[in-house]
């Protein structure tokens, strides 16, 4: 089974206490489409400028992703700087620029229309609905957003909800949209607004899942060294929404070793700048990383 994803592919320039990196390769859909790959085919949906580096195209299709639904026009690509600095959680927004991002409108293939897994990652609610409205029975939809969205956009996003199987956020974010300070509380009030199930991504304090039939929660995987944490986020939704793919079949028991391979996923991602860890990874990496967290859990 294959996946589609609709995101961005931006140039991110980065700074944290290990270094300064300008115009990486990243954006949404870049960091979900390089863990999700480990599992399955993945169809990108995305827009870029003609300032877009051909290396950066040449090295997303060597990866095995579907780029025919990438357009490339005439503008500017969109660029996010950032900074880091404390303990790593929260990046500190320095500039955006959303070049040809403002005039997006998804275009893919009637084939591509048929897929049955879709993620919509983090850009606009409207752009995100566009692309949705253009599936044919898909069988698992899940959705990323942020604080941006939630605040210029909240009933266009809650709207959005309705229609969509997991909706993934981080703990600031799910506050913020729920309107609840405690999680557990949050994602029984976003389960409220449709989503059959919510997925709170809390950092360096795991992951917690939320559903009518159960709740669960993971720790995340324990790092030495982190250098960059960005992307993290949409990395583990790219395992997490990767595997179900795969496997082909919701359940407990997949469901909870979809969040322990999204989580040991990211866990890789923060290792080193932009894509450079996830995109040299191959499935027995992520393999040999599972046993020893779930060896974490053994008493």
């Amino acid at each position: 089974m294959s996946i589609i994803v609709l995101g961005t592919v931006a140039l991110d320039s980065v700074k944290t206490p290990f270094g300064a990196r300008k115009e990486l390769l990243g954006g949404s859909a870049a960091h979900f489409s390089m863990s999700a790959r480990l599992f399955t085919k993945v169809d990108l949906v995305a827009i870029v400028g003609k300032d877009f580096p051909q290396e950066h195209i040449s090295f997303l299709r060597h990866k095995g992703l579907d780029l025919s639904a990438l357009i490339i026009d005439q503008g500017k690509t969109f660029r996010w700087e950032g900074e880091y600095s404390g303990d790593l959680n929260t990046a500190l927004t320095l500039n955006t620029e959303l070049g040809v991002l403002s005039v997006f409108k998804p275009c893919i293939s009637e084939e591509q229309c048929r897929i049955k897994n879709i993620f919509l990652a983090n850009v606009d609610p409207d752009i995100q609905k566009h692309l949705l409205l253009k599936m044919r029975k898909p069988a698992l939809v899940g959705l990323d957003s942020m604080n941006y969205w939630i605040n210029n956009k909240r009933q266009e996003l809650i709207r959005l909800l309705k229609h969509i199987d997991i909706y993934v956020a981080n703990d600031q974010e799910a506050r913020a949209l729920s309107g609840e300070n405690n999680i557990i509380k949050a994602a029984k009030a976003l389960r409220g607004y449709g989503a059959k199930m919510v997925l709170i991504k809390k950092g360096e304090n795991g992951v917690l899942f939320y559903s009518d039939k159960f709740i669960f929660s993971l720790p995340a995987y324990p790092v030495e060294k982190v250098i960059d944490p960005t992307g993290a986020g949409d990395t583990f939704a790219g395992g997490f929404m990767g595997y179900l793919a795969k496997v082909n079949k919701i359940s407990c028991l997949t469901l909870k070793k979809a969040l322990a391979y999204g989580t040991v996923a990211a866990s890789f991602n923060i290792e080193d700048f932009g894509l450079n860890m996830t995109s040299r990874l191959k499935p027995q990496d992520l393999g040999k990383r599972l046993i020893k967290f779930k060896d974490c859990f053994s008493f």
